[in-house]
């Protein structure tokens, strides 16, 4: 699960990466310090796994991960190569989704590339130049196709739908505004265009603004504009992230009470990335570990078998599954046994997310 943090320079996105994975990326305040992306793993939070791991007396625990590039900052005419431009936007390329840091703070000793704190604004120069990048593709692989279709009619459909992500991209509008058949959604999927990837908008607020983000201006319009694009919004200060991924865990808990916050930065990221990718977890455990296990919603025990081993997914004969809540109040696997809470699923059963799962298998 990789995730691409991109925004114009001095928006705060090394400061939230080093935040986030406490990888200590280079942070300065002047544009492109990031050349190469910096790329963090940060363990994703996940309580449940505490509970079994106490449970089975697991010797190990892990959860699932997500991987963070930290891709320098883009300006206008990136493009064209602009502030290396060329080389930053093909490292986007290889994200599933992009984490949009957009600056809402006013610091007088932070420059802000453009001069003045507009968020709107500079969430259109990335847009813009993410799909001027596309355009550049996509008339390339519409003048290939032309050339090739002489021989081969069954581009007809392909140079078909290059048309019209043409037309669009002309048009200013991204591909993920764009609606698809399922046919038209496989041959997208290979494009590879980072206009077609889901985004996240990420509002980098002062340290005194977090206590009224919902009367923020700034905060209101950028969920305005990633609701009219089916996208998310979340609003965190990336300073805060940074105490905070100095502190232990109970100590995290205690000064994100003082501070009056619900939730970190980091899980509400985590958590609204899960939902932007459609992503759930769901978790084995035993003597030897307690794991979580991302999938994507909607897939069935044999393929979610098959992230723990192919052999599994082959040889699979069903799944024996109770949901962590059931687990949890019956307080053990005997309990949930003798009150007849376990199920056994075939290979037509969707996976939920907090099953806890058990796979029986043959090969």
């Amino acid at each position: 699960m990789k995730m691409g943090i991109v925004g114009l320079p001095n928006v705060g996105k090394s400061t939230l990466f080093n935040a986030i994975t406490s990888a200590g990326a280079e942070s300065a305040n002047y544009p492109f310090c990031t050349i190469e992306p910096n790329i963090g793993v940060v363990s994703v939070p996940d309580p449940r796994l505490d509970f079994l791991t106490k449970l089975n007396n697991s010797k190990k625990t892990v959860p699932t991960a997500m991987e963070f590039y930290d891709i320098a900052g883009l300006v206008k005419g990136a493009s064209k190569g602009e502030g290396l431009g060329n080389k930053f936007l093909s490292h986007i390329r290889e994200v599933a989704a992009i984490v949009h840091v957009v600056r809402c703070f006013e610091d007088d000793n932070i420059s802000h590339v453009e001069g003045t704190i507009d968020p709107i604004r500079d969430i259109e120069i990335i847009e813009l130049e993410l799909i001027l990048s596309d355009l550049e593709m996509m008339l390339k692989r519409k003048e290939r196709l032309t050339k090739n279709l002489k021989g081969d009619k069954s581009l007809e459909v392909e140079l078909e739908l290059v048309n019209r992500i043409v037309e669009s991209l002309e048009n200013e509008t991204s591909v993920r505004k764009m609606a698809f058949n399922e046919e038209e959604e496989k041959i997208v999927r290979t494009l590879n265009l980072v206009t077609s990837k889901p985004v996240l908008y990420a509002a980098n607020l002062k340290e005194d603004d977090l206590d009224q983000i919902n009367d923020n201006i700034h905060v209101q319009k950028i969920k305005q504009y990633a609701a009219a694009e089916s996208s998310e919004a979340i609003a965190l200060c990336g300073k805060i992230e940074a105490e905070i991924s100095e502190l232990d865990p109970n100590e995290k808990q205690m000064f994100l009470e003082d501070m009056g916050i619900m939730e970190s930065g980091l899980d509400k990221l985590i958590t609204a990335s899960y939902r932007l990718l459609g992503l759930i977890s769901f978790l084995t455990s035993g003597p030897e570990e307690s794991r979580a296990w991302t999938i994507k919603k909607g897939t069935k025990a044999p393929q979610a078998a098959g992230k723990i081993h192919s052999d599994i997914e082959r040889g699979f004969i069903r799944a024996e599954i109770v949901s962590f809540d059931v687990l949890k109040e019956a307080g053990s696997m005997t309990a949930v046994k003798e009150k007849g809470f376990l199920r056994l699923e075939g290979k037509e059963y969707i996976i939920q997310d907090g099953d806890v799962v058990y796979f029986r298998f043959n090969v």
